[in-house]
């Protein structure tokens, strides 16, 4: 099974750039579809609102379960002190599998880090070049699978990219994705010191195509079940284990699954169901209300 680990979708509020305004997902399905991706993660561009956007994200996924899973977006500073609320309603009631955060919207915290562990998701968090902080991350956190996409730098860096073929070496939770990785020898070496076990196949998509970067994964010379590895079966390791380790400890004995999402009228999110058998979550003090 092939996997994109690394997909942005929806609308973004601050009309900067691209990765802030606009990522549609019709063309790139098309072009998944042709490369062979089975299937798709996918989290919001950057956004004001990551409840809301976290909520259209799972909207998405439940459209087309079959190709799409879906990780939470964290703003470390604008939702700080309600990440642990957050990250409940992401995955107990929409069926999200992992946590995004990026560099560009602040430095991730111990607030982000303690809701990861307690629910035991991954965290994929674009350092922005900022490499040192992986190394108190993985000490801090070993029970948390930290994701560096870009092996560390989107600017290609190639300071900071082999600085964390360092990481991802010497700590067993540290990973990385190849979306947007430029210098092909610097991504051989990581795969070769580190070992296909920590590299994940991404594309970064709409703004990468992904048939494009699934094409580096064919490029290396590795084997078979190596090539597997980086295709798809890290990725799914590593949120299986959110899948399966049951829910948060909040709501210990419960089995964490996908939610069904019910759709009003136009498309927009009326209501979730989850294994509690009711039709609307109140608890927590958060509300599955209308997108």
């Amino acid at each position: 099974m092939i996997i994109d680990c690394h997909r942005h979708a929806g609308k973004g509020d601050c009309l900067t750039a691209p990765a802030d305004t606009d990522a549609p997902l019709t063309q790139y399905l098309g072009r998944a579809h042709a490369a062979g991706i089975d299937r798709t993660i996918i989290f919001a561009a950057f956004a004001e609102d990551y409840r809301r956007a976290n909520r259209i994200i799972a909207r998405m996924v439940a459209m087309q379960p079959e190709r799409l899973m879906g990780f939470a977006f964290v703003h470390p500073v604008a939702d700080k002190g309600h990440v642990e609320e957050m990250v409940t309603e992401a995955v107990d009631y929409l069926g999200l599998v992992g946590i995004k955060v990026h560099a560009h919207d602040g430095r991730i915290t111990r607030e982000i880090c303690e809701s990861a562990r307690r629910h035991r998701l991954p965290v994929l968090y674009d350092v922005m070049d900022d490499v040192p902080v992986v190394e108190l991350l993985a000490r801090e956190y070993p029970e948390v699978n930290f994701i560096i996409p870009h092996l560390g730098s989107f600017a290609d860096n190639w300071r900071a990219q082999m600085a964390l073929i360092d990481h991802l070496e010497r700590h067993p939770n540290v990973f990385t994705d190849t979306a947007g990785v430029r210098r092909f020898d610097i991504l051989e070496q990581a795969v070769r010191r580190a070992g296909a076990r920590k590299v994940l196949f991404g594309s970064d998509g709409p703004w990468l195509h992904p048939a494009v970067e699934l094409a580096k994964v064919w490029a290396l010379d590795i084997s078979a079940s190596d090539r597997a590895l980086i295709a798809g079966g890290n990725i799914l390791r590593l949120i299986e284990t959110a899948r399966t380790a049951g829910n948060s400890a909040s709501h210990p004995g419960q089995h964490r699954g996908a939610v069904a999402l019910e759709f009003a009228p136009g498309g927009s999110l009326g209501a979730a169901r989850g294994n509690k058998g009711g039709t609307r979550h109140q608890s927590r003090g958060f509300a599955m209300d209308p997108l």
